[in-house]
C-alpha cells in the first residue's frame, strides 16, 4: 500500500552549501520527476549568502540533470530563498514571516521539515531559536521534523550532551539523524534477505558462521576536505556511524513487526551487546593506518601528510580495521572484522558472511587441499547485488572441486530503478518513517564502544600508526586480525567490467 505524503514545506539551513547542490536538490528533483512529492510542496532555502528567489533558482538549475524544460521549471517554481544568519535572532522572525506567506500561498498547514545542513556548532542553536517562535512544537497547525546531518557528536560525551540539549526543544520522534548508508537499497534488502527467506535465517548464527567481514573502501583521498578530515579520521568519519550501523543490521534479531520502533529497538540491542575493547587489547584488535605517496596507475599520488589542509606531522588515521565481538546468544564467539580506508584500490562497500567449513573434509587432493569457504557476499556499492560462493565438482574424472558463484545484480532486473540514498531518506522523513534514521540511544551506544579506542590513541603516542602505499589494500598488519588457518580478508573488485564502471562480484 502506497503511503500518502502530506502537503508540507522543507526548510534547508545551509542552502547554499555543497550538500544541498550535490545531493538534496537532485534527490528532490528526482522525487518530483517520479510524481512522489506531495501535491502542495515548497522548499525554502536559507543561508548567509545573498540570493533572491530567482537568482537562487538559477543557481540550483545547474544541479538538475534534465533536458525537459517544462519539468525543470515546474520543480524550480517550488523553491524559494530567505537570507538569514542562523546566529542572528532577528533573522528567525523574518524566516517565520516568510514561512507564513508561503504556507498561505500554498493553502497548506504548517507541516515543516527543517534540514540542518550546517556545521555541527549550529545543531543546538537553530532548534533553540526556532523554539522561541513556536516553530518546534507539533500542533493543530502542523507537525515539525528536524533532519540532522553527521557528525552527531565528536565523542561519547559530546553526543550525549547534544542529545540532552536537543531534547530541551524537541521530542525524540521529531529528530531524524541521517546516515546515508542506511538509505541504500542493498542495505534495506538485508532485512528482506534475512527474514523473508527460510534458507538463510536458520544459518545466521554462531553454529554456522565462522566470521563476518564488512569493508568500506574508497579509492579517493581526502581531496578538498583535509582541514575537516584531519580532525575526524576514519574512526569518527566512517566506522562509528556507517559501519556500526551495518553491523547492527547484520546481527540484529528478527523484529516483532516491520515498524520503525521494532527495528530500531533490535539495532540498539546489538550496539549494547558490543564487547568493550580493553585498553591493553587495542593494539591487538585495532589496526590504524595512514596512506603514503605512491604511483597508482602510472600517476604519482601524494601521501596524506602532503594533502592540502593536513598537518605535516599528522597522526590522523585514514584506515582502520577492527576485530569485535557481540556478546549475546546468537553471536557469542563469532568475530566481526570491519575495515574502512581511503586511497584503497577501488570504491566498494560490501558485507561478507563466511560460513564454517563442513565438519569432515572429504575432497582434499595432493598438496592443494581444497578447503571450501562458503560465502554470502552482499554488495552495497557499486554494482549492487548478492553472491553465494560454494564448491562444485570440476567436470571430468575424479572429485576435483572449485568455487563457483551464484549471483544476482540489481542492474540485471528489467526496469530496475535504484533510488539514491538521499532520495529515499527524504521521502521517508516526509512520510514520518524514521526506520532508516539513527536513534539517539543507538548513536550514544556506538560512541560508547569507540570511546576507549579514541582515548588510548590520544593518550599513547607510542601506539603504531602503520603507513600503507596509496592504491594498496591497507597495512599488512591488518591481515593478522583474521583468525583461522586459510582465512584472510576478501579482496573485492579484482576485475572490473568492460566499461570500467562496475566491480565484478
Amino acid at each position: 500500500m502506497k503511503t500518502k505524503t502530506e502537503n508540507q514545506i522543507l526548510v534547508i539551513f545551509g542552502a547554499s552549501g555543497d550538500l544541498t547542490h550535490r545531493k538534496l536538490i537532485p534527490a528532490l528533483f528526482e522525487l518530483h520527476r517520479l510524481a512522489m512529492l506531495p501535491g502542495r510542496f515548497a522548499v525554502l532555502g536559507t543561508g548567509r549568502t545573498l540570493y533572491t528567489d530567482q537568482t537562487y533558482r538559477a543557481e540550483l538549475e545547474k544541479s538538475l540533470n534534465t533536458d525537459d524544460g517544462k519539468l525543470r521549471s515546474a520543480f524550480l517554481d517550488k523553491i524559494f530563498y530567505q537570507q538569514a544568519d542562523p546566529k542572528n535572532k532577528e533573522d528567525y522572525r523574518a524566516l517565520k514571516e516568510r514561512l507564513d506567506i508561503i504556507s498561505g500561498q500554498l493553502g497548506v498547514q504548517q507541516n515543516i521539515i527543517f534540514y540542518l545542513s550546517t556545521p555541527p556548532s549550529l545543531y543546538e542553536v537553530i532548534p533553540e531559536q526556532l523554539s522561541y517562535l513556536g516553530l518546534t512544537r507539533d500542533s493543530e497547525a502542523g507537525w515539525k521534523r528536524f533532519i540532522i546531518e553527521k557528525p552527531f557528536g565528536y565523542d561519547y560525551e559530546s553526543a550525549r550532551e547534544l542529545n540532552k540539549n536537543l531534547l530541551k526543544y524537541l521530542t525524540e520522534s521529531q529528530i531524524y539523524r541521517i546516515d546515508h548508508y542506511l538509505g541504500k537499497e542493498t542495505v534495506q534488502n538485508l532485512l528482506v534477505t534475512r527474514f523473508s527467506n527460510g534458507i538463510f535465517e536458520p544459518l545466521w548464527n554462531r553454529n554456522y558462521v565462522h566470521h563476518i567481514e564488512i569493508t568500506s573502501a574508497e579509492s579517493l583521498g581526502v581531496e578538498s576536505r583535509g582541514g575537516y578530515y584531519d580532525h575526524a579520521g576514519a574512526l569518527r568519519d566512517m566506522l562509528q556511524n556507517h559501519l556500526l550501523q551495518l553491523v547492527s543490521l547484520v546481527a540484529m534479531e528478527p523484529p516483532t513487526v516491520i515498524s520503525s520502533t521494532a527495528i530500531r529497538n533490535e539495532m540498539l540491542k546489538v550496539m549494547q551487546s558490543l564487547r568493550p575493547i580493553d585498553s591493553e587489547m587495542i593494539a591487538q584488535q585495532v589496526i590504524r593506518g595512514q596512506y603514503t605517496g605512491s604511483r597508482v596507475k602510472g600517476v604519482f599520488v601524494p601521501g596524506y601528510r602532503e594533502e592540502k589542509g593536513v598537518d605535516p606531522e599528522s597522526r590522523t588515521e585514514t584506515y582502520v580495521a577492527i576485530k569485535l565481538y557481540i556478546d549475546n546468544w546468537r553471536w557469542g564467539g563469532v568475530p566481526f572484522y570491519i575495515r574502512t580506508g581511503k586511497r584503497l584500490p577501488t570504491k566498494v562497500t560490501e558485507i561478507v558472511i563466511h560460513f564454517k567449513p563442513s565438519p569432515h573434509t572429504l575432497f582434499c587432493f595432493e598438496d592443494k587441499g581444497y578447503h571450501a569457504q562458503n560465502q554470502l557476499v552482499i554488495r552495497i556499492q557499486p554494482d549492487e547485488g548478492i553472491l553465494l560462493k560454494f564448491g562444485m565438482k570440476v567436470p571430468g574424472a575424479g572429485y576435483h572441486v572449485q568455487d563457483v558463484n551464484m549471483d544476482f545484480h540489481y542492474k540485471d532486473l528489467d526496469n530496475s530503478y535504484l533510488p539514491e540514498a538521499y532520495q529515499r531518506l527524504l521521502l521517508d522523513c516526509m512520510q514520518g518513517d524514521s526506520t532508516l534514521y539513527a536513534r539517539g540511544d543507538t548513536v550514544e551506544a556506538a560512541w560508547r564502544f569507540v570511546e576507549p579506542i579514541q582515548r588510548r590513541w590520544e593518550e599513547d603516542q607510542d601506539l603504531p600508526l602503520h603507513g600503507y602505499p596509496a592504491g594498496s589494500w591497507g597495512p599488512e598488519m591488518a591481515d593478522e586480525l583474521i583468525e583461522g588457518k586459510g582465512y584472510t580478508w576478501r579482496y573485492p573488485c579484482k576485475n572490473l567490467s568492460d566499461d570500467g564502471k562496475y566491480c565484478e562480484l
